[in-house]
């Protein structure tokens, strides 16, 4: 990695990390080291490092606010990016939002209030960035990315500049044609949204916050919801009928409070929280006939 080593310095980013811990960089707080972590500020420089680790054929993952991925506990021989200094700016044209793709979507979903549009309030309770919003079709209280999405700017696969239309991006429960093609790096989205009332866009939104506070484990490590909602059914009730609500294995467990939450209750490893989902899918399979589809992405097994 002494190739990798000499550009970042002869480019001096912003920050840059040796054999950093994924567990915080990850809402589970758990995974092995990287070998490289580089937080870039510029984006130019951003696109610049992913041009390079693709001509050297050197292995390199994105990471947004690590909070729908699991790392396994090995460490990772490859470079890890986090862009979102690089990729956070935001403007406002009408009811059309141009967003880079690092930025927050609670922040995002907030900073509507103060622009009067409505459509965003959905994203208000899921802590990840727009690029990863995009890649997973990310959804809430019946809304979708896709509900408002204009286009995706990108970088494909072959390092080119792509702008497409939503139209043409396959998006569908939780999924979308980024899952399939893997692109090296979504860099911004364009929504259309609807004229709204700021301090109805506050209340509902603060509506919601209080309701997950009761509701949901946030008070622990998670990755939010682990597993997608089979159609005509609600993953929880399912882990709940199978008599899996409080299992734990090590230190990972099934949310007494919310079933599809599976929580980090101190010292938990990948390997503890993959094993439990796999049991959850494998005791809701037998109970009921349902095969229960992880939401996570799972990194670097």
């Amino acid at each position: 990695m002494k190739i990798v080593r000499d550009y970042l310095i002869s480019q001096q980013f912003h920050k840059v990390y040796y054999d950093e811990p994924l567990s915080k960089h990850t809402t589970f707080r758990v995974g092995g080291k990287a070998k490289i972590l580089v937080i870039p500020d510029e984006k130019q420089k951003l696109i610049e490092l992913i041009s390079f680790l693709k001509d050297e054929k050197i292995p390199f993952r994105i990471f947004g606010n690590g909070s729908n991925i699991l790392p396994s506990d090995k460490d990772y021989d490859g470079v890890i990016i986090k862009p979102q200094l690089a990729l956070n700016n935001m403007e406002v044209n009408g009811d059309t939002v141009t967003v880079d793709a690092g930025y927050s979507l609670v922040r995002l979903a907030y900073d509507m209030i103060k622009y009067e549009l409505t459509g965003l309030e959905f994203l208000g309770g899921i802590p990840g960035t727009i690029g990863g919003a995009c890649f997973m079709n990310a959804g809430a209280y019946n809304r979708e990315m896709k509900d408002c999405l204009v286009q995706v700017e990108y970088l494909d696969k072959n390092g080119k500049l792509v702008t497409s239309d939503v139209n043409n991006l396959q998006f569908a429960y939780r999924s979308s044609i980024f899952q399939k093609e893997r692109p090296l790096l979504i860099l911004k989205a364009s929504l259309k949204l609807s004229k709204g009332d700021g301090k109805e866009i506050k209340e509902l939104l603060e509506k919601r916050r209080a309701r997950r506070l009761l509701t949901q484990p946030l008070e622990y490590p998670s990755a939010g919801s682990t597993f997608r909602n089979p159609e005509g059914t609600h993953a929880y009730l399912l882990i709940d009928q199978a008599g899996l609500r409080g299992k734990k294995i090590g230190g990972a467990m099934i949310s007494e409070k919310h079933c599809n939450f599976i929580i980090n209750v101190g010292g938990a490893t990948s390997r503890d929280i993959r094993d439990l989902i796999e049991l959850v899918i494998d005791v809701v399979f037998k109970a009921t006939g349902v095969t229960l589809i992880p939401e996570i992405e799972f990194f670097n097994w």
